[in-house]
């Protein structure tokens, strides 16, 4: 494999060790992470979340997206990410783990997690994160936070990690929410110069995928993402974000970045802040 040439300091679950990967303990630490946050701002929503990982998402040694990742409830907090245009192809039958989130010493790239398994006979790889076989026969999808389609290979094959996908019900997956994000692609593209977009997951109180008597992964109550669109100058000229219940009523609902803010307040007991820098509006010159 070919060495990584920054060595980070990760914590994870309360240890600290220096390794060479994709795990980091701030994402401001790695500049080729941070530029998924429109102005290098990363929202302090989900940032004190037990257990959160800080996933720099490297696929063919290079980054393509940044996701905070919950290792308690085996679902991302959110996804950031740039919108890029798909050309097609990269739709993957192969899904990836993260294999630093079983071992800190372990490879600094998502891998097949069933290459992994054969790479590392013996070693249970779903402590911190869920696994192709918990989704199986589940009654969910596997469901894209940072989606396939707002990508061009081979940052579209990056996006089929298991630490980038939640329990999603299938009717709102494959209807109202899949529409949404053609929706937000005919806007990107007319509109946009460069859109950042967070997409992220409202875990339910007590509602899991449960394997052989065990909770494995959280079915989340909400889906939800926010994007800033900005100009050639990095000006922002448009914002917005929406919500779902991950149920059958299969019904998207829009939102503005302050109403999405009060929305997102509910879930948490501190100010949560911006989610983009200035709240994604044009600073006014004097």
């Amino acid at each position: 494999m070919m060495p990584v040439p920054v060595a980070l300091c990760v914590l994870l679950a309360g240890t600290l060790s220096l390794v060479e990967g994709d795990v980091v303990a701030n994402f401001e630490e790695v500049p080729e992470c941070v530029e998924y946050f429109y102005q290098g701002k990363v929202p302090g929503w989900g940032a004190a979340t037990p257990g959160a990982a800080r996933l720099c998402q490297r696929f063919y040694n290079r980054y393509h997206f940044a996701t905070l990742y919950d290792t308690n409830h085996h679902i991302a907090v959110y996804s950031a990410y740039r919108f890029q245009p798909s050309s097609g192809g990269g739709r993957e039958k192969r899904w990836f783990v993260e294999p630093q989130l079983v071992n800190l010493t372990w490879g600094a790239e998502m891998k097949d997690e069933y290459w992994l398994g054969k790479d590392h006979p013996g070693v249970y790889l779903g402590e911190r994160q869920a696994l192709n076989e918990d989704y199986t026969h589940s009654g969910f999808d596997r469901g894209h936070l940072n989606p396939n389609g707002h990508h061009a290979v081979p940052s579209r094959n990056a996006t089929f990690t298991l630490t980038n996908v939640v329990p999603q019900n299938p009717k709102l997956n494959q209807n109202a929410w899949v529409r949404h994000e053609s929706q937000l692609t005919d806007l990107f593209k007319a509109q946009c110069a460069q859109a950042y977009v967070l997409v992220g997951a409202i875990p339910s109180t007590d509602n899991w995928i449960v394997k052989n008597n065990v909770r494995r992964v959280n079915i989340p109550e909400y889906i939800w993402n926010a994007y800033c669109c900005v100009d050639n100058n990095g000006k922002p000229v448009r914002s917005g974000g929406a919500t779902a219940l991950n149920t059958e009523q299969n019904r998207v609902d829009q939102h503005s970045l302050l109403e999405l803010n009060g929305f997102l307040q509910q879930y948490s007991n501190a100010p949560i802040g911006e989610l983009f820098h200035n709240n994604c509006q044009a600073v006014t010159e004097e």
